[in-house]
Formats: C-alpha cells, structure tokens, sequence
C-alpha cells in the first residue's frame, strides 16, 4: 500500500509539474513533448513497485530512463528525481551492507553516464553545483535508509531477545517449581513411609497381645486407626503437590473393569463390532490395576477404530487365573488398512500402555496376526495389585 501510495504521489507531482515547466519560454524548449512526458513520468513512477525486492534495477531504470526522457524532449523529473531517491533510499534499507555500498556508487556511475549523454547546451546551472547537490543527496538518502534498516533491525533483535527472556524465565520458574515440589513429595514420602512402618510395628504387637491384653490390643487398633489416618492425609498432600491444573479439571472416578461393557458399548455405537469376553471369577483388584486393564482395553480399542476403521470387528477377552489376568484384545483388520500401525512402529498408546502394564510387573506383546489383524496382549500378576 506505502509502495502504491508513492507511485500516485509521483505521478500527480510530475503531472502538476510539467505545465509549470513548459509555461516558462526559456525551458520549454527543451520537452515539447507534453503527452510522452505524462507517459513517460507515469512509467517510471510505476518502477518503484518493484523497489523491495529489486531496489539496484529500480535505481538504473529510474536514473537511465530519467535521462532517456529528456534527450527525447519528455518532461520527467518531477517523478524521476524523487524517485531515484527513494530507490537509493531502498537499496540500503533492504540490501545488506556489502550489495548496499553499490548503490551509491552505481548511482554516480549512472550520473556520469547521463551527463555524458546530456548536451552541454542543456544545463541550466553549472556542471559541479549539480553534481554536488545530486552526490549530497544520494549519500543523504543512502544514510537514512541504512538508519531505518539498523533500527528495525534492532527492534526485532529486542523483541526476539525478550520472547528468550520471557521462555527462559517461565522454563527456570517451571524447574524451580518442579524441584521444589519433588522436595516436598520426598519429604512426605519418608513421612508416609515412617507412619506405615509405625503401623506395621503396632499391628504385629496387637497381634501378640489380644489374647491376653484385650485392651492394650484395642488400643493398638485405635493408634493404627490413628496413624492410618495421618498417613492418608500425607498422602493427599503428596498428591496435591504433584497434580497439575490438568489433572484438577478431572476428578470423574477412575473406570475399572466394570466399565468395559459400557466401554464397549460405546464403541458399538459408532459402527464397530465388539465382543467382550470375561472368563474366571474377577478378583477383587487394586484400584490402580483394575484401572489398568481398562487403559489397555481402551486403548486398544481406540487404535481399532482409528486404525483399522469401522467396519473391523475386535474381540475383547479377559482370563482370570489364579495368579495371572490375561487381556487380550483382537481384530480382523477388515476396515481401511492404509495407516495400520505395526509392532515395530509402536505410537505413543502403545508405549503408555507398556509402562502402565510394567508398573505391575507385567508383559505386553503387540503385532499383526498371521491371520490378518492386529493383537495386543497383556499378562499382568494378581497378586501385584491385589486389594485382598
């Protein structure tokens, strides 16, 4: 828009201009040509739309073209002037420094060509004043260009130096903070494991002494009740100290196996073929790991849909063993395989749902069937997460 601006405002100049010039007998001999000089002014003015990004041609068409004009008796210097000035002014303030010094210099070099071309006739004031005035002001605009150029410059080098500042500050914040609250989470830590331990040693004792010391035992009971409590409220604490704003904005309770069936009812309602299969007598499971196998299945069956697409079908099968719960989740591949992911190619669910099942000392195998599909197995310990 500034680039567009400055053509208009060169345009009406010359224009405005030329009758001036051609009204006074003793010049306008020299550009009768009234129509080629509007034509031939607007043309050069149009040049500098292209000064950004080629400030050195715009700066010889101007100053050839300028002197082109006048042996051809057309009145342009009312927009050649101005503009070879801007385009001097454009090549230091968008070339760096080495290309930019050629501006100057092509500019009288360019000067010399012209006056060369010029009939001596012609000039209306003497030789070394014009060059003078022409030099001065080449240097003058050159140096403000170079001026606009170190000071924009040094603006977005401020403001990039402050966008740093500000990312280190907020990275130094988020270590310190992070440090501290691992400090703290230690510190709780031992105070927790001091009141199990407390609790342990009081539990064993009552177990001694509650055939012959009913009310020391019940005193026992009541000290651990008490320890158990101190102990739980530590607990929080740890865990206020370590939850993030993400995890206070969810506080829904945690699934557990007891979900699957609404798990997989939801995944039938998008259109994919699910069968949930539980063999064995669920355990009563500890919380973490009973939320543990519904990650797994979760997951497993969010990979199916975006995987391997709706129309595939999964079967979900949970075997309960004495020891061990197997979880097994399957699928026929039968749906759009262009972005099937294999075991060698693990995302980032597969890797969360490795470290969830090693938490509890278990294994989890991923891979295509040989049937076609694609299987996730999970075999954890019971005994690892038993609540019992």
């Amino acid at each position: 828009m500034t680039d567009v601006l400055i053509v208009l405002v060169l345009i009406a100049l010359n224009t405005s201009l030329l009758p001036l010039a051609l009204d006074d007998p003793e010049i306008a001999h020299y550009w009768p040509n009234r129509v080629g000089g509007l034509a031939a002014g607007a043309a050069l003015a149009l040049v500098l739309l292209i000064r950004r990004y080629h400030p050195m041609l715009a700066m010889s068409v101007l100053i050839l073209g300028g002197v082109g004009a006048d042996n051809a008796q057309m009145f342009v210097w009312g927009s050649a002037t101005p503009g070879i000035g801007v385009a001097v002014y454009s090549t230091s303030r968008y070339l760096e420094l080495r290309r930019a010094l050629f501006g100057p210099v092509l500019g009288v070099v360019l000067y010399l060509v012209a006056l060369w071309l010029t009939p001596m006739d012609s000039l209306t004031i003497p030789l070394w004043i014009d060059f003078a005035f022409y030099l001065s002001c080449l240097v003058a605009v050159w140096w403000l260009g170079r001026l606009v150029r170190m000071r924009v410059y040094d603006m977005r080098e401020l403001k990039a130096r402050a966008e740093r500042l500000e990312r280190a500050r907020d990275a130094h914040t988020r270590a310190v903070l992070a440090e501290e609250r691992s400090r703290i989470a230690r510190e709780l830590h031992d105070v927790v494991a001091h009141h199990i331990s407390v609790m342990t040693v009081q539990a064993t004792a009552g177990q001694r002494i509650i055939e012959r010391s009913p009310d020391r035992a019940r005193q026992a009971l009541l000290d651990i009740e008490e320890t158990g409590r101190l102990a739980l409220s530590e607990m929080r604490r740890i865990v206020g100290v370590l939850r993030t704003p993400q995890d206070e904005a969810d506080r829904s309770p945690r699934p557990g196996v007891d979900g699957l069936r609404d798990l997989v009812r939801q995944m039938r309602e998008t259109g994919m073929e699910v069968e949930l299969r539980i063999d064995g007598e669920v355990p009563d499971l500890a919380p973490g790991l009973d939320l543990t196998l519904y990650r797994v299945v979760q997951e497993s069956l969010t990979n199916v849909l975006k995987h391997a697409g709706e129309q595939a079908a999964a079967t979900v099968t949970l075997v309960f063993e004495r020891r061990t719960v197997t979880v097994t989740v399957a699928d026929d591949g039968t749906g759009p395989a262009a972005d099937r992911r294999t075991a060698d190619e693990p995302g980032h669910g597969l890797v969360g749902m490795r470290e969830r099942v090693g938490l509890y000392g278990g294994d989890l195998d991923t891979g295509p069937r040989p049937d076609g599909g694609f299987e996730v197995r999970a075999r954890v310990p019971v005994e690892a997460g038993s609540g019992r």
